[in-house]
């Protein structure tokens, strides 16, 4: 009689037998992107900008601190001087095509771009406008409010993603009511990122001086070294590769998102591993393809747009993923409860 009715008081589950496939992923989220189509508009939008407008340019500001440095008479008697030239020199090469708007293009979440790592010289129109920033103060100024926008932007980019591919209805109310609270969770996600980065450049910067002073040579074990070197930073930044999904998903904060992130994790491994990688190899791989017409041709276009697609059903498809993982553990979880 007791069993009798403890059965009929059992709560009923949401059991999910299988963990989530890969493949099933994937496929969802290039059919969630290809019912709301409209959400690539952001990475099209933000291309453009970097495609067509201005380059606001810090040329003058790193040409003139290495003349500067380099007027020391302790650097021009010292054997530094070669060094400090070759430096120069790559500065001031990368400094020549940078574009502060780059800055747009926020990680770990941002609205992906094509055009963030190009700086077009020549466009369809002819030259594009330069402005150039004269003042230290003016371009960190600039970093500054350009990485918060990016961040803002990007959060609601995230926001209509998460809810498209989750429940299929987008709530444009209940996007912009979460958009502030989200966009402060990110960029508090965003410092916690640089900060674990910037611990683990401090061991890989003395391996690689080591390396230097033992005479072998970066260029004879540098793609090894930058295979080993990202492997590391792979595995150390993957538990906590789902942390936004929780603050996007299930409106949590940092505190509660980052240690679930590396349960799901754990507990979804190595299928979580092949996902990450799966969906670097796609983005990337693409980008070569979407690359190929130069920046004065129009069919650059095509290539943005494809980007842009595919970016963004990557996207759609971790969250389906995480969504399905999240199910199936808390289905396991329930099930030993009961």
């Amino acid at each position: 009689m007791v069993k009798l009715n403890v059965a009929m008081n059992a709560p009923k589950l949401n059991v999910v037998s299988a963990p989530p496939s890969l493949t099933k992923s994937l496929m969802a989220g290039f059919d969630t992107i290809s019912n709301h189509i409209w959400l690539i508009i952001f990475t099209i939008l933000l291309d453009i900008l970097l495609w067509f407008g201005p380059r606001l340019s810090v040329f003058g500001l790193f040409q003139r601190a290495f003349e500067q440095m380099l007027s020391y008479p302790e650097i021009k008697s010292s054997e530094m001087m070669d060094t400090m030239q070759m430096t120069q020199d790559f500065w001031l090469s990368f400094s020549e095509s940078f574009n502060l708007l780059t800055f747009l293009r926020t990680l770990p979440v941002g609205i992906p771009s094509l055009m963030v790592s190009r700086s077009p010289i020549e466009i369809p129109f002819g030259i594009p406008v330069v402005l150039e920033i004269n003042s230290t103060g003016a371009a960190l100024g600039l970093v500054f409010l350009l990485s918060i926008l990016g961040i803002i932007m990007g959060t609601l980019y995230f926001l209509f993603i998460a809810q498209a591919a989750t429940s299929g209805v987008l709530s444009f109310r209940l996007a912009v009511s979460r958009w502030p609270w989200a966009s402060l969770q990110i960029f508090l996600l965003t410092l916690l990122t640089f900060a674990l980065l910037f611990l683990l450049a401090i061991p890989i910067s003395c391996f690689l001086s080591v390396i230097m002073l033992s005479g072998l040579g970066l260029e004879r074990f540098g793609f090894i070294l930058l295979l080993i070197v990202g492997g590391l930073m792979l595995w150390w930044l993957l538990p906590l590769i789902f942390t936004p999904h929780g603050i996007f998903v299930k409106h949590h904060g940092i505190r509660k998102s980052i240690p679930e992130s590396i349960r799901l994790t754990r507990a979804t491994l190595p299928i979580s591993g092949f996902l990450v990688l799966t969906l670097i190899v796609i983005s990337e791989g693409l980008k070569l393809f979407w690359r190929v017409p130069p920046e004065n041709s129009w069919f650059t276009l095509v290539g943005i747009v494809g980007h842009s697609f595919v970016v963004t059903s990557l996207i759609a498809a971790s969250f389906v993923y995480y969504w399905e993982a999240d199910l199936w553990i808390n289905s396991d979880e329930q099930q030993i409860v009961v």
